[in-house]
């Protein structure tokens, strides 16, 4: 049997490999006496004297997260797992380091990886700007596509006076801004890798029903409180447009806060000082999307015929557009960076008012139930039908800033693929084993 090396408080390269073989074959119990520990390991007598606790203060920490070790990449990635079960730099103290990162650096160096990740091929001259300008156009498409969409069947339809044709370019045009839409969330930054079919099928219905209540909504509850209106197209096609152009600002901002954060936790040496410098770039990128849609808004009106002149002041109704697009931005950017859960929460919790909203305007039609229907009636006669979404989707994107501001600072969250994995896991104990 292969004795195990002694942590004398320095790393020795050379002998880590002997001594993992032999780790990862038998498990010698420590003892707390000296003589019991010397006799158990094969040691001489005396050698063990006047020692007490365990020899290796690491073993047990690469013991437990042996997998998140042997999968990791780099470094980063290990600080970013431990982090993810708790481990601070405050425990790192304990096991005679001066933080996570330092602790990952010798779990990367101790722990053996069974295949090297290979190292990649050299890019092509001229292949990354062109692949660059081909991602770059594949998120102006949906916007492009439903901008023009909307001109041309709104258009057709005034000339020739027959909705036929305009419904049948407008549900051509749908189709190819679906696609569209469709492929921007599959590939680049907008892309949630590891969701499971049931996590895409929640994510799904909960955006479809915010995007059909933007669409119909307004109608839906005008006619259940006040009677059957006329249905107009031109509200409903400004925030379209309006959400396909912000794919556009969502796949930037995105993909530069990715790049970012990782470029920050590659220089960071502790959490802390990680976390102080990506809070102002994480603020940064969501001032950057609220700008961008202030911007985008006058040009939705120009893109949709009937529309009121750009120079009106916003209405509540692109508020509520507003607000739906910030609160899918940041369901998405949660999503992308591994916290799904709470991403799915925000979506429901706004969906849920939303239906609230109409069942009980729906309700109060009822005989003896117009109580029901009276905070609703009393909010949409101050604000308008539009307040409902705007609160709705105001409050759920809220919410998902404050938790996103701490969630997606946390280094965790920018660890790559194994960081991701290891916050699925199960937290284990990281305390160093010790035998009673």
């Amino acid at each position: 049997m292969t004795t195990p090396p002694r942590w004398n408080g320095r790393f020795d390269p050379a002998s880590s490999d002997r001594g993992l073989g032999a780790l990862s074959e038998v498990r010698v119990p420590v003892s707390r006496r000296p003589d019991e520990a010397s006799a158990r390991t094969g040691a001489g007598r005396g050698e063990g004297k006047g020692r007490r606790g365990p020899a290796d203060p690491v073993r047990a920490l690469m013991h437990h997260h042996h997998d998140l070790c042997a999968r990791a990449v780099d470094p980063l990635e290990i600080a970013a797992g431990l982090e993810a079960h708790g481990v601070t730099d405050r425990t790192a103290a304990r096991f005679r380091h001066r933080d996570v990162f330092s602790l990952a650096e010798e779990l990367y160096a101790r722990v053996p990886r069974a295949e090297e990740p290979a190292l990649p091929a050299a890019p092509a001259p001229g292949r990354a700007p062109a692949a660059r300008m081909a991602l770059g156009a594949l998120w102006l498409l949906p916007g492009t596509l439903c901008a023009a969409t909307a001109s041309a069947a709104l258009r057709v339809d005034a000339i020739r006076k027959d909705a036929t044709v305009g419904l049948a370019v407008g549900a051509g045009g749908a189709a190819l801004t679906v696609i569209a839409l469709w492929l921007c969330l599959r590939r680049g930054p907008l892309r949630v890798h590891g969701s499971g079919r049931g996590g895409r099928i929640v994510y799904v219905l909960g955006a479809g029903w915010l995007l059909g209540y933007a669409a119909v909504g307004d109608w839906l509850l005008t006619g259940l409180l006040d009677g059957r209106r006329p249905y107009e197209a031109a509200p409903a096609t400004q925030a379209a447009v309006l959400l396909a152009l912000a794919v556009a600002p969502a796949a930037w901002c995105a993909h530069w806060f990715a790049a970012r954060a990782r470029r920050r936790l590659a220089v960071s040496r502790g959490l802390e000082e990680f976390a102080a410098g990506v809070r102002p770039l994480f603020a940064g990128v969501v001032t950057a999307f609220l700008c961008a849609l202030a911007a985008l808004a006058p040009a939705a009106r120009l893109a949709v015929p009937g529309s009121p002149p750009v120079a009106t002041p916003p209405s509540m109704a692109e508020a509520a557009v507003v607000a739906l697009c910030g609160l899918l931005f940041l369901a998405r950017l949660l999503a992308v960076h591994g916290f799904r859960r709470a991403a799915l929460m925000g979506t429901a919790a706004a969906c849920a008012v939303q239906a609230v909203a109409l069942a009980t305007a729906a309700a109060a039609r009822l005989p003896g139930a117009a109580p029901l229907g009276a905070p609703v009636a009393r909010l949409t006669a101050a604000q308008g039908t539009a307040a409902i979404p705007a609160a709705a989707c105001g409050a759920a994107a809220l919410a998902l800033l404050i938790y996103a501001f701490g969630a997606l600072c946390r280094a965790s969250a920018h660890g790559g693929p194994g960081a991701r994995t290891a916050r699925t896991a199960p937290a284990t104990s990281t305390a160093p084993n010790r035998a009673p």
